[in-house]
């Protein structure tokens, strides 16, 4: 199965709009490294008390955590805009059947069929 140019189109726009989204999310909370989709966590110092101190180390955890699951769905993201780019788009990575239009349209950046 060949994707529709209509909905192959709708899909990278979907893929486009949650990049975006997801940028600007860990633009909230980091910065950009050197490495593409790649940020770095922001640590922000509210004091030197204690408790601010305490604050400061669990708003980092969590940040950093955060931090990887974005990073993880953006790389996911990006590594299916390339394989629209490559016309893969759409095989599952594991056996190499076609991925259902109705799995892409509700997770775009599918890498596998329901089976695998």
């Amino acid at each position: 199965m060949t994707l529709d140019t209509k909905v192959l189109a709708q899909l990278k726009e979907k893929l486009l709009e949650e990049k975006k989204r997801i940028e600007s999310e860990l633009g909230r909370i980091g910065k950009p490294t050197t490495d593409s989709g790649d940020y770095s966590t922001n640590f922000n110092e509210i004091g030197e008390d204690e408790d601010e101190n305490a604050s400061e180390v669990e708003e980092y955890t969590g940040n950093l955590a955060v931090e990887a699951n974005l990073e993880k769905q953006l790389k996911d993201i990006m590594d299916a805009l390339e394989r629209i780019e490559q016309g893969t788009y759409g095989k599952c990575e594991n056996c190499g059947t076609d991925i259902p239009v109705e799995r892409l349209l509700a997770y775009p950046a599918a890498k596998t069929c329901l089976n695998c």
